[in-house]
């Protein structure tokens, strides 16, 4: 006689169609990762407010308020040490939709952060608080440009969130 082993009820049979969905729609949220150079984490304490008058803090709260309400899960972090970015950046390949970087000083020299972005196969957005333009001409040559879909730059921290806009647009895109 053949005897059937009697599947044993496990939660999954007893989700609701909302559970589900939610599981889902947590599942499938997209990762950003938001990475910040050298001397991001003075932004607000600069007399001359090139940088804007927003600490460090407040554009980060800002920028996962903007992030939440598009639905993307956000990694906003800042480091003033280039193996640190460059590290990130390799952590990103397994775990984002895209990232938005302000190398700062280290956007003008930086060839490990630009090698490491290249191997990043997500959208990439540049960003940064000033017009660089405007500024001194060795700030002219972007290294992270080569590697970036976009650039963001003179709007301080309001620049900031339409980068999170922008990234948002360019990893909803179809390919």
């Amino acid at each position: 006689m053949l005897r059937f082993k009697r599947c044993q009820p496990c939660k999954s049979h007893f989700l609701t169609s909302f559970e589900r969905t939610l599981m889902t729609d947590i599942s499938s949220t997209q990762t950003v990762w938001f990475l910040n150079g050298p001397n991001a984490n003075l932004y607000g304490l600069d007399a001359n407010h090139v940088y804007g008058s927003d600490s460090y803090l407040t554009l980060k709260a800002r920028c996962e308020g903007k992030a939440a309400s598009l639905g993307l899960a956000l990694n906003f972090v800042q480091s003033n040490w280039e193996g640190q970015l460059v590290d990130w950046i390799q952590e990103a390949r397994g775990t984002a939709s895209g990232i938005i970087i302000n190398a700062a000083g280290l956007t003008y020299s930086s060839v490990p952060i630009l090698d490491a972005l290249l191997s990043f196969p997500g959208k990439i957005v540049e960003v940064h608080m000033s017009n660089i333009w405007r500024r001194e001409s060795f700030r002219h040559h972007s290294y992270v440009s080569k590697a970036a879909d976009g650039v963001i730059a003179g709007l301080g921290g309001d620049g900031y969130e339409f980068a999170i806009e922008a990234m948002s647009r360019l990893i909803q895109r179809p390919v």
